[in-house]
Formats: structure tokens, sequence, C-alpha cells
């Protein structure tokens, strides 16, 4: 089969690979589409996972089902799916409480084993979802990131008329943006340097779009009634836009950690303030079990404004100009390789 494989920080290699046999318990899909995640950017600048190189990269993806393993009796061949990429044990502590990130066992799909630039993937057979007939491949694709907001609202305690504020109006952010609103949240504020994806933001669901870093302390108190937001989302990653999301929760407010930053980066919390205040803070970054069900559904009904993140596509032959070319293209959320 053919895959792209990242062999070394900002290069891959097409190659012709050996297509994976699927085990007794595993599914071999044929992918479709699969969408550039942020992940995917921080692997391809060496930023994340470069110890792991060579590997074939890409986890939002959506595919037909070509073969199954001799103990796999609930899907078949030719069905649409998309898939779970998170592979625990399945047994231990973490994997019972849908919490497989911390599994001792634990390997992500295209991020710690071969994934989805390729022609064919292999998953284990229980992260195989079948996809409701009729959904556009190009929405399919776009479970796992849709998995990873549907996650962090959870995780986050977020719930109607919250006022919240996200970081960064990248396209997560965006995601973030209207998940927030699919829940009730209000006001929701989103800040970003980009008055291009602010605007996006805005037309993607968020009240107030705050490009000015100046001028955001002051939006965010005058929208709270001077209380500061019960939630901020970081979703960028930067040290210092964690130490601002600290600066704008009011009294016994929340902080989400979202956005990936390198292995040494900190933050200092506020540790009496945040003891006296009653002030929290939570770290989610992917999406698992009924994370992806969840948004799957929300996808397949159109609850999710996705304009934006369906527009750009490459072919496999092209990955290396799709990845070089992504700064220069902010209006496009996401783009896709298409590989059938």
């Amino acid at each position: 089969m053919q895959a792209a494989v990242l062999t070394a920080p900002h290069r891959f290699d097409l190659r012709e690979v050996p297509r994976p046999v699927p085990g007794r318990d595993e599914v071999l899909i044929r992918v479709t589409r699969t969408g550039i995640c942020g992940t995917d950017v921080h692997m391809f600048h060496g930023h994340y996972a470069a110890d792991r190189l060579p590997i074939i990269p890409g986890h939002e993806f959506c595919g037909t089902v070509a073969e199954t393993g001799a103990d796999v009796r609930h899907l078949a061949e030719g069905q649409v799916v998309v898939a779970d990429i998170n592979v625990g044990c399945g047994t231990c502590y973490w994997c019972r409480r849908n919490e497989v990130l911390n599994c001792p066992d634990m390997a992500q799909i295209g991020i710690t084993r071969d994934g989805a630039f390729a022609e064919y993937v292999v998953v284990p057979a229980r992260l195989v979802i079948p996809a409701p007939e009729g959904v556009a491949p190009e929405i399919l694709a776009l479970t796992e990131p849709v998995s990873c907001v549907v996650r962090a609202a959870r995780k986050a305690g977020a719930g109607f008329a919250q006022s919240v504020v996200v970081l960064g109006a990248g396209p997560v952010g965006n995601l973030h943006v209207q998940m927030m609103r699919l829940i009730g949240a209000a006001p929701v504020i989103v800040a970003d340097l980009s008055p291009e994806r602010c605007e996006m933001a805005l037309a993607a669901g968020a009240d107030i779009a705050v490009s000015d870093p100046a001028e955001l302390h002051e939006r965010v108190r005058a929208a709270t009634g001077g209380r500061g937001a019960d939630l901020v989302i970081e979703s960028v990653g930067s040290p210092r836009l964690y130490a601002t999301a600290f600066e704008l929760i009011r009294k016994g407010g929340h902080v989400a950690f979202f956005g990936l930053s390198g292995p040494e980066a900190t933050v200092d919390v506020p540790i009496l303030r945040t003891i006296l205040e009653e002030n929290s803070l939570k770290g989610s970054v992917a999406g698992m079990g009924e994370d992806m069900h969840d948004a799957l559904t929300l996808l397949a009904h159109g609850r999710f404004r996705t304009e934006a993140f369906v527009g750009a596509s490459y072919p496999l032959a092209d990955i290396q100009t799709a990845f070089e070319t992504l700064a220069e293209r902010p209006a496009d959320l996401k783009t896709q390789i298409v590989l059938a």
C-alpha cells in the first residue's frame, strides 16, 4: 500500500509499504479521508514524539472495513466507520474509568503507532464505530477532533449560562466555541491574535471576540459583571496564556488545560488565591469511548458548523505541500488528505 512516512522533522516520504494484516480481534480499514491535526503539526516540526520516527501519522480518519479478524462478529466488510484511536489494555483501573490515556499500556494510532496517512490502517475491532448512513466522509473525519472538545466540556463541568473564555481561535478553539454554545454557555468569549480567526469564531457562535491582548481583561470583566469568567479554556499550549487564564477566572472559577506545550513547560499557579477562592483546574486532550460516539451523533445531526473545516483537501501525494502551506491558509481551519 502507499503511505506517507514521517522520516524526520519536516520530511514526509511517500513509500510503498506492506499492507497491515489484522489480528483475530482487529479490523483492516481502507482509509477514505484523514484530517491534519495540531498534534500532527507538532510531530511534523519535531516538537512532539520525535523519538518515535519514522512513523505513519494520521489519526482523524474515516474509511470502510476492508477485512475483519477471525473473532470479529459485529462488523462487516464495506461498512463505513470511524475509530477511537486510544488503545488501552481494556482491563486496568484507568481503562475501566475511560481514562485510557493513563493506561500503562496505552498506545495511540497515528501518534505512537502507525496511523491513517496511508491507504489502510489496522484498528482493534472494539474501537471501530459504524457511521450513520448519509454522512459525508469529510464530516466523518471530524469525529475525533470533535470528541476532544466533547470530553473537555465534560471534564470542565461546563454548563448552561456559564461564562466561558476560549483562548485561541484555531481549529480546536473554534470547536470549543461551538461546543460551549451547544451546551448553553453564555457569554462565550474568544481571544486570538488573528482578526480573521476571530471573525470566524464569531460566525461559529462566539458572542465576543478579542484580537487585542490589551483589551482582553477589560472585555471579560465587562461581559461578566466584573466577576471574571466561570471557565477559561486554554487551547493554544502557551505557558503565558495559561497564566493569563488564571487572571481571567472569577472567584471559584475553573481553568481547563487543553493546549499542548513542551514537556518542560510549566506555569505558576497562585496557590493562596486558588485555595481561598476555591478555584480549580483540570487537564484534557483526547476524546475516547463515549466521547467518540457522542461526537459522531452531534456531527451526523448537523450540530457543528463545518464549512471552514472541509474546504481544503490534498491527495496523499501532496501531503508535504499540505503541511508546509498550513500557516499560509488561516481561513482553512482543517486540511484533509484524501485517500479514496
